[in-house]
């Protein structure tokens, strides 16, 4: 399963082998949070079946959610390290099963097969890249430019958002919003045929606008 994984694509297959050795495949029912914000460190978890999400919460309950991760996916490489708790919690949207791969297994590809330690390296360049363009949003656009950047995230290669379908208050704790601003912001993308809501998905017909 790993080699289907962008982290793994490159590693060896024996290499691959002896960790899915010392790996544990754990099952998960909907609504399981995987991992809490500020957890110790133990496991690099890796996404075999299902949908999780990665969100923050404060003091007061408000949530933000970061993104969502899908078949292939991980998460938990910050923690693995670093060695500082975990950055965000997880949840699983949907029944899930997930590969967890023990640190010190992680740490030992590292040092025995150091090409994989630079994969790291550029798979952690990526994700800061995609914080740095989240910030500029958050930064530079309105809510209807953050609303229409956020389903461009979210969609797939047919231009669909689905598994799972995204609620009015999933996108408004994803752009700092309130569900109602959002809510009429997806009404005015109806209306202008930008976006069609179907049972199960919504899809992007034509490209967003970035202001309202």
């Amino acid at each position: 399963m790993l080699e289907s994984v962008r982290l793994f694509a490159a590693v060896p297959a024996h290499y691959l082998a002896q960790l899915e050795k010392h790996s544990v495949l754990r099952k998960y029912p909907r609504n399981t949070v995987l991992v809490t914000e500020g957890d110790e460190s133990s496991h690099l978890y890796v996404i075999r079946k299902g949908t999780v999400s990665a969100y923050l919460t404060n003091d007061e309950g408000r949530q933000v959610n970061l993104n969502y991760m899908q078949e292939g996916d991980y998460f938990g490489e910050l923690s693995l390290l670093d060695g500082q708790p975990r950055s965000a919690s997880v949840i699983t949207l949907s029944d899930c099963e997930v590969l967890m791969l023990p640190k010190a297994s992680v740490h030992e590809l590292m040092r025995e097969y150091p090409d994989f330690a630079l994969m790291m390296i550029t798979e952690l360049t990526r994700r800061v890249r995609e914080l740095t363009d989240s910030v500029k949003d958050l930064a530079l656009l309105d809510v209807y430019g953050r609303v229409s950047s956020t389903l461009e995230k979210l969609c797939d290669s047919d231009k669909r958002i689905h598994n799972p379908k995204v609620t009015h208050q999933d996108i408004a704790n994803m752009v700092g919003s309130s569900r109602e601003m959002v809510s009429r912001i997806m009404k005015q993308l109806l209306i202008g045929g930008y976006i069609e809501q179907y049972t199960g998905y919504i899809e992007i017909k034509k490209n967003l606008p970035r202001y309202w």
